[in-house]
Parts: structure tokens; C-alpha cells; sequence
């Protein structure tokens, strides 16, 4: 990755970030915390149809280096995960803001968004 950060996206403390789509959220890992981790050799998605909160645990991603857990940055319910990332966990790495997303929420609070930080 280039180290690009997308300013389309917001961005959660823990280095996942956020794509709105009207009341649906994509959300991923950022550049930083796929570098950080290293090589990814697993991912441990979340359930479809899960209810979350913000800060929830959704899943861990494992590399050459750590395990690292995974956190919704938004309230709402699961209603897609990448399943290409079971096969492909190395799109995290190679392409954290578009082949690498993690899984479509749709928001219970949009507000949840405004607090997350601007790139």
C-alpha cells in the first residue's frame, strides 16, 4: 500500500475505518494497522446478522507477527462479511481500503460516525 489515507473514510482509535454508504457502513482496517501487523495469515470475520455496539469485538486478525483484535467502530447489524478474506487473508495487506474490507454494517446510530476522526 502507499500510505495513502483516504480522506473519503473515517477512522476509529483502534485503526479500523469507516465507508458510508447512505445508512450503511463498510468498515476495514487502516494502512497503519496492517503494516503494524505484518503479514496477514488469518482473519476471524464476524457474523452476519450480529447486532453490534461501538468498541465491540467483531473478530482477530492473525500475521507473522501478532494477533490482533478486531472493533466496530459503530452500533448496528452485521449484514455482510468479505468472505474473500478466508482464502485471501493477504488482501488486508495488499489492499486494506478496497479488496481487504471486513464487513457491511448498517448503522443503528449514524452519529456513531461523527465521532470517529477525519483523516
Amino acid at each position: 500500500m502507499s500510505g495513502t489515507i483516504p480522506e473519503d473514510l473515517r477512522y476509529h482509535k483502534e485503526h479500523e475505518w469507516v465507508r458510508l454508504d447512505g445508512q450503511r457502513a463498510t468498515l476495514g482496517i487502516s494502512d497503519f494497522a496492517q503494516d503494524a501487523l505484518g503479514d496477514v495469515v488469518f482473519v476471524e470475520l464476524p457474523k452476519v446478522n450480529t447486532d453490534l455496539t461501538v468498541n465491540q469485538e467483531i473478530g482477530e486478525v492473525e500475521s507473522t507477527k501478532a494477533t490482533s483484535s478486531l472493533y466496530s467502530p459503530v452500533s448496528g447489524k452485521i449484514v455482510e462479511v468479505n468472505g474473500d478474506l478466508q482464502d485471501h487473508p493477504e488482501y488486508l495487506n495488499q489492499d486494506p481500503y478496497g479488496k481487504g474490507w471486513i464487513a457491511v454494517v448498517v448503522l443503528a446510530r449514524p452519529a456513531d460516525v461523527e465521532a470517529l476522526r477525519t483523516a
